[in-house]
């Protein structure tokens, strides 16, 4: 966020699927408006905000918005006095993950508060709407019990209603007792919840020794020493505090939010999962004490090949960090070496968002930064070793994601053609010239591009995508699932200072699909780390993994998802555990179902 501050099969079981622009131009002379829409956007993305008529909208809308609709009411509160105190603008993230086990995805929000000393709600600059509710906020998904998608605020009786600054979510069963857990960041203390099993959570943070008081962004759960007990990485911020807040200006010398350059980075944080409920703190031992931040995005996942997860970290204005896990319980930084540190320019960009995959299908993942406007999303390309490419202009990315500020992010295969697409939630931290004099004047449209597979480029379908993507707004945190399942990807964006919003897919089914849950037995029970395969004659192979991490401050669906194209055709499933172990399933697999696959019950591959 470089900004101008000055300062500075048997054995599984199968389901079948339950269920098969706004533009708003800125306050000035229409012929100055004209002209900033060609500046800042492609002339597609016109099309997309309101200038096709509403018939036609309609028909080609990928996305449906459905949040209030569906009764997923929450509105984030940036908590602004007009101190211009840096979190505000940083906005919170989302999580899904079924915490009741019901077999659907329920959703958490991250919520703000006021962070000016002696000031009450009525002093905020934008006062919550009717019906607003402080602190971060659970919603049950009905869909099971009643066979239709429908949410419902519980937050209270799950005893998750904590008042925090809060910043992101991970997920992930650390005690292996088959119930999700949730651990909570934020600028100031964070939370470990161990979910009790009976739809309430506790919190455990003292207890389990994960507590931390600096301001902690993304968290991911992982297995990084194999020991089937899922470790805990939080990456941290800045060192700013209301006390030392400093006053930062635009260009044209009007208050506005500070570069986070002004503040000193913070290292990041590994707890070692003790295994009784209690974690360990290895930050200085592993090697992660010795490269500071300002962390942002976080993404675990085997990056060089040799089957043990690494850590990418997108930071905000610095080098990004690649640890490459040395097997011994240490990392090895090696962002720069590995290519993953600066773009192709050899400069650091405002790293925010960051998603994994294998968007090439070649076997490995290749990793995204979302990054400030003027700079364009950062697109790795894994040579498979560990060495990656900056490839964001071959593949047409650089270009179309130049104008804008990202931050949740993720590659999904939204149309179940197999290739993976990719979604980036916008909004600016800085003043945009053009909303000068407007309320809140950081509003964007978020993104959204196809994969073209053989032509090794991405398309911008955003005007396609309806008005859940077309809408003008602050996106943040985006978290990505089959909310529905119906067998496609939604996205759930929380809103920085407005309302959250889901984007129902509506093409997706259209393709077969497939989705898998995989429980691991000796490893940790939510596989976390795992890689899976759909093997299919005469094709290559399409690897997925296991995870609830990445995107901005977010947690998504730890269902691994398959788009299977016009073909239903499914040869088998392989499964490489976070172990290294793998297994093999051939009989019985069809497209359109929810498979479960259960470690140990498959066919043992070298």
């Amino acid at each position: 966020m470089r900004k101008h501050g000055l300062n500075g099969p048997s054995h599984f079981e199968l389901w079948a699927a339950t269920d098969r622009c706004r533009l708003r131009l800125p306050t000035c002379t229409l012929a100055a408006g004209l002209i900033l829409i060609f500046l800042v956007m492609p002339f597609g993305r016109m099309l997309g905000a309101g200038w096709l008529p509403q018939e036609r909208r309609q028909d080609a809308d990928i996305f449906r918005e459905a949040a209030a609709e569906l009764g997923l009411r929450f509105n984030h509160f940036t908590g602004a006095t007009g101190k211009l105190y840096l979190p505000e603008i940083m906005g919170s993230g989302v999580g899904l993950f079924d915490y009741d086990g019901d077999g659907d995805l329920d959703v958490f929000f991250l919520q703000g508060m006021i962070l000016e000393p002696g000031k009450q709600m009525g002093d905020a600059l934008f006062p919550p709407p009717a019906g607003y509710r402080p602190g971060n906020r659970l919603f049950r998904n009905e869909l099971t019990e009643s066979g239709k998608l429908r949410f419902m605020d519980l937050t209270e009786k799950a005893g998750l209603q904590k008042e925090m600054y809060g910043m992101g979510a991970a997920v992930g069963d650390y005690d292996n007792d088959g119930y999700a857990d949730l651990y909570v960041t934020g600028f100031g203390s964070n939370v470990l919840y161990r979910n009790n099993g009976d739809g309430t959570f506790k919190d455990v943070t003292v207890g389990a020794g994960v507590d931390d008081s600096r301001w902690s962004a993304s968290a991911a759960f992982l297995d990084y020493d194999r020991d089937g007990r899922l470790d805990l990485f939080v990456a941290h911020y800045v060192d700013f505090t209301v006390a030392g807040s400093k006053a930062c200006y635009s260009p044209t010398r009007e208050p506005d939010y500070c570069n986070p350059a002004v503040y000193r980075g913070m290292p990041a944080r590994l707890f070692h999962n003790e295994g009784n409920g209690k974690f360990k703190d290895v930050t200085r031992e592993s090697g992660i004490q010795g490269s500071p931040g300002p962390g942002l995005g976080v993404v675990c996942t085997d990056l060089n090949g040799d089957g043990w997860v690494d850590i990418y970290v997108a930071n905000d204005g610095k080098a990004n960090h690649l640890w490459f896990n040395k097997k011994n319980g240490t990392f090895e930084e090696e962002g720069l070496m590995s290519g993953t540190a600066y773009s192709m320019e050899g400069m650091p960009r405002a790293g925010m968002g960051v998603a994994a995959g294998d968007i090439n299908n070649d076997g490995y993942d290749d990793v995204l930064v979302t990054n400030l406007g003027k700079e364009g999303a950062t697109l790795f390309l894994n040579d498979g070793q560990g060495l990656f490419t900056d490839a964001g202009a071959q593949f047409g990315l650089s270009r179309l994601t130049f104008p804008f500020t990202g931050f949740g992010v993720d590659w999904f295969d939204y149309d179940n053609d197999g290739g993976l697409d990719l979604f980036i939630a916008d909004g600016a931290v800085y003043i945009i010239p053009g909303l000068r004099g407007s309320p809140y004047p950081y509003h964007q449209n978020n993104q959204l591009y196809h994969n073209e597979g053989a032509d090794r480029v991405f398309k911008d379908v955003a005007p396609l995508g309806g008005p859940g993507v077309t809408l003008s707004e602050v996106s943040r945190g985006a978290a990505f699932g089959d909310l529905d399942n119906d067998g496609d990807i939604d996205i759930v964006v929380n809103t920085n200072n407005g309302p959250a919003r889901l984007l129902l897919n509506q093409v997706g089914s259209r393709m077969h699909w497939l989705e898998l849950r995989c429980e691991g037995a000796a490893d940790n029970r939510g596989a976390i780390g795992a890689r899976v395969a759909l093997l299919r004659k005469g094709r290559q192979p399409l690897w997925r993994r296991v995870h609830s991490d990445g995107s901005y401050c977010s947690a998504g669906d730890l269902r691994v998802h398959f788009g299977l194209g016009s073909s239903e055709d499914v040869e088998g499933i392989l499964v490489q555990w976070p172990s290294g172990s793998r297994e093999r399933w051939t009989a019985g697999i069809k497209a359109d179902r929810l498979i479960s696959f259960r470690q140990g019950t498959g066919e043992t591959v070298p």
